[in-house]
């Protein structure tokens, strides 16, 4: 009788475990700022992928109002954002081992600059610091032609290499990422 009741215990405990895990993965999904992922293929089993959430600009004023200048964003929303990476790269012209980072952003009005984090598994806008940096590196702003309203992480093919595009609101931050 005691072993039919362990055996109970074990398969209610195993089923509230996975309809733990399925309703925390609806709720993600139904935040204001849903998950979203791009990853880029380097070819050869070998790739990068930032994960992130995407929050909406909802006819808020993002740079220079909810994000301001020259301050440290996480770049995204929820939780903090992922640039993970199986393959030795080259971002902006800045050397980056294959690893796991937490990718931060410092917008300006003509100059961003990308933050990578050695130190991963923070949530909302913490930063780490400085001393956790693994490399800062310029990126390149310029103006979209319509809004966007969806915060857009994004990798556009050059070649072999990629681009790596942040769109938001009506601007663009882009670096070059290339496979070393």
């Amino acid at each position: 009788m005691s072993k039919i009741l362990v055996r109970t215990a074990v398969i209610c405990l195993g089923l509230a475990v996975c309809a733990t895990v399925f309703l925390a993965q609806q709720d993600k999904a139904k935040r204001p700022s849903p998950p979203a992922t791009a990853t880029f293929d380097l070819g050869g089993g070998k790739s990068v992928t930032i994960d992130y959430s995407s929050p909406r600009a909802k006819g808020r004023k993002i740079y220079g109002g909810l994000v301001p200048f020259g301050q440290v964003w996480r770049t995204g929303a929820n939780e903090a954002t992922t640039f993970v990476t199986n393959a030795d790269l080259v971002v902006g012209g800045i050397a980056v081992p294959a690893g796991s980072y937490t990718l931060f952003t410092i917008p300006g009005t003509d100059k961003w600059t990308l933050v990578l984090s050695k130190k991963t598994g923070e949530w909302g806008t913490e930063y780490p610091g400085a001393t956790n940096d693994l490399a800062r590196i310029d990126m390149k702003v310029s103006a979209l032609p319509a809004a966007v309203e969806n915060l857009t992480i994004a990798f556009e093919k050059a070649g072999m290499d990629a681009t790596l595009n942040i769109d938001w609101e009506t601007t663009r931050a882009s670096v070059t990422i290339a496979k070393k």
